[in-house]
């Protein structure tokens, strides 16, 4: 099992003068925190006009920061929104390159392709469409990084000529691939195109485990045929995160700012919006009301931890049920509501001295097992891929100078 850190960068309202500041400059000293913790992973996801909930709309910026101030962590696009409307496929393969270099090698790429009306519309994006654009660009994207020059492209979503992007990740053949999962076709899709599934949905251990089979058999089967240039097979899920040896006090730094979270996306995906003049902070707390002496209540009648919130023990049989149930990574998401940094950071630094440890001991000898077992797996799986075509020196079009030399001298 290994462990990652999510940043949506939420700011519910009411905002202040230098909150924005303030909250990216918070997320960077997690993230460094998190290094030094020998936490594995941190993710940034890229959201647009979504007030309140995201403010994450640039997560190339705030990962090129944290890679200049960190050393281990690896740096994950979770995900980057691929369908040429949001970024151009090559301007996606130029980033992740420059990031990779940057970082010495620690970047994952996640790809998406938004859900949201305010999103969507935004860009003029067909809803209908929008998967078939996203697959479409990420296996170009990857052949960018990979090709020396890339050969071109005539596409449903772009079309470019031939052109050498640059630069060139460090990782070979390029960073591992990852797809935003929501539900148990999205998990089908991500295991048959040979990426790793990010698991935006919080799940029950029994889930879990459904999805994880799911995933597996087809990564094993002849559906598995890889949209990249190497098979990244792992499943990451997102939890609840928030630790304290007092249960009730965990419960009360957490869950009322947890639950606005899922609020907070089911009202810009399911209500009409504003755009500049959300509140949904306001209309989270005047529909479930603020008394989190009640909520805690409700919650320990229902069960001992509530997904990733309580204390360290609680926290480690939550973490054991999912590797049992076959996860690869548990992505804490802490920054969530109003959850404050100090509380933030005093749980990072709780779940490193008295959880981390308990499941880093075992994490070598289980990644190289699975890597034996998945070996020949990959091997055909890469084999049924039908790769692009490289061009021939003599292939390779000139690209006519826009004017001629006689003109530049002057002449």
């Amino acid at each position: 099992m290994k462990f990652g850190v999510f940043y949506e960068l939420q700011l519910p309202r009411p905002w202040k003068e230098g909150d924005e500041h303030r909250m990216f400059k918070e997320a960077l000293e997690q993230i460094v925190l998190a290094d030094k913790l020998g936490i594995d992973h941190a993710w940034a996801v890229e959201h647009h006009f979504l007030d309140e909930y995201s403010h994450c709309s640039s997560p190339e910026v705030l990962l090129a920061a944290a890679a200049g101030q960190t050393k281990n962590i690896r740096l994950g696009h979770g995900i980057r929104q691929v369908i040429p409307n949001y970024n151009h496929p090559a301007r996606t393969a130029e980033g992740l390159g420059a990031l990779d270099l940057v970082s010495d090698g620690r970047v994952d790429f996640g790809i998406g392709e938004g859900a949201t009306r305010l999103e969507l519309g935004g860009f003029d994006i067909p809803a209908r469409q929008k998967r078939a654009m996203a697959i479409e660009a990420a296996e170009q994207i990857a052949n960018m990084m990979v090709m020396t020059p890339y050969p071109g492209f005539e596409g449903e979503g772009f079309s470019m000529p031939c052109r050498n992007i640059l630069p060139k990740p460090l990782q070979t053949p390029h960073p591992p691939m990852w797809m935003a999962c929501t539900n148990r076709d999205t998990i089908k899709i991500a295991a048959s195109l040979g990426i790793g599934a990010l698991a935006f949905s919080f799940l029950d251990r029994e889930e879990a485990k459904t999805w994880s089979d799911i995933y597996y058999d087809i990564i094993k089967s002849d559906e598995c045929v890889p949209i990249g240039h190497s098979v990244n097979a792992n499943i990451a899920i997102v939890s609840n995160f928030s630790l304290h040896h007092d249960r009730e006090e965990a419960m009360r730094r957490g869950q009322l700012n947890f639950e606005f979270f899922a609020y907070a996306l089911n009202a810009l995906v399911a209500h009409d919006t504003v755009p500049g003049r959300t509140n949904l902070w306001d209309e989270y707390i005047a529909q479930h009301g603020s008394k989190t002496e009640e909520l805690i209540a409700s919650v320990k009648r229902a069960r001992t931890y509530v997904s990733g919130i309580g204390t360290p023990e609680d926290l480690s049989s939550h973490i054991a049920e999912f590797e049992e149930a076959g996860v690869d990574q548990m992505i804490f998401l802490q920054q969530a509501g109003r959850n404050l940094h100090s509380e933030i950071c005093e749980s990072l630094e709780l779940f490193a001295a008295e959880v981390q440890p308990k499941f880093k001991a075992k994490q070598a000898e289980k990644a190289e097992k699975k890597s034996a077992e998945l070996a020949p797996y990959i091997k055909a799986a890469l084999a049924r891929k039908k790769f692009m075509k490289p061009l021939a020196d003599d292939e390779v079009p000139v690209v006519k100078a826009s004017v001629k030399s006689a003109q530049i001298a002057g002449t």
